[in-house]
């Protein structure tokens, strides 16, 4: 797996990668964090495989214009906080203060980013951590632990002993959300599966869950754009 640049204005970077599973070119835009990934059979030449991205170059820019550009966190920016668009701003004394249209983040502005995402973090465990407590006294069992992770692939999981894992960029999102995915990994305390048993106990401690499940299909990725 090598990086290479796909020319244009900007220049794409691409990531090239050779598989000897593979049987012909494919071409994959993450919706996380945009990267471009060509995978292509072992000994196929690597011009074929940059004159193929070439083809596609179109298709490549609107797919990457959709989904955004990253954003680093700094005095400012908006962000979503618990659903609603933020504007990061310098602040004063101690702590991080959270407004009706801003936050206030003390310190220099290159520690801004570092800063606001870990104090994000500790209003996530704890928000999530009571959401979870609710859950789990109306399912009626009890779980082992919280964790709190960045994680890409998902926003949360259940372990067969009982631990809990969530993402903490669920606080950026609307509360009815964080809830959905609590009252998701809770129900997995009963059932660890998703069968309709799993989507009734899902329904019974938390309600109608489906338009929070679309909108984490939507607007989640988003999510991820911010650096912090």
């Amino acid at each position: 797996m090598r990086e290479t640049v796909l020319p244009g204005n900007p220049p794409i970077p691409l990531i090239l990668r050779r598989s000897a599973r593979a049987r012909r070119i494919t071409l994959r835009i993450s919706r996380l964090d945009g990267r471009v990934t060509l995978t292509i059979p072992t000994k196929l030449a690597e011009r074929e495989a940059m004159a193929f991205a070439q083809t596609k170059e179109d298709w490549i820019r609107k797919h990457l214009e959709a989904r955004g550009v990253d954003v680093d966190v700094a005095p400012g920016v908006q962000l979503p906080v618990g659903g609603q668009m933020l504007t990061v701003v310098s602040g004063k004394g101690r702590k991080v203060l959270i407004g009706q249209d801003e936050v206030a983040v003390p310190g220099p502005d290159e520690r801004v980013g570092k800063r606001l995402g870990a104090y994000l973090r500790e209003v996530a465990r704890d928000r999530l951590a009571g959401a979870c407590d609710d859950y789990a006294a109306l399912l009626g069992k009890p779980y082992a632990r919280i964790t709190m992770r960045d994680t890409r692939s998902r926003w949360g999981s259940c372990t067969s002993d009982g631990g809990l894992m969530f993402s903490w960029r669920l606080i950026m999102a609307p509360p009815e959300v964080l809830d959905y995915v609590a009252a998701h990994e809770v129900a997995h305390l009963a059932q660890m599966n998703h069968s309709p048993a799993f989507w009734a106990e899902v329904e019974r401690i938390y309600g109608t869950y489906k338009p929070a499940r679309t909108w984490l299909r939507k607007y989640g990725s988003d999510l991820h754009r911010y650096r912090f």
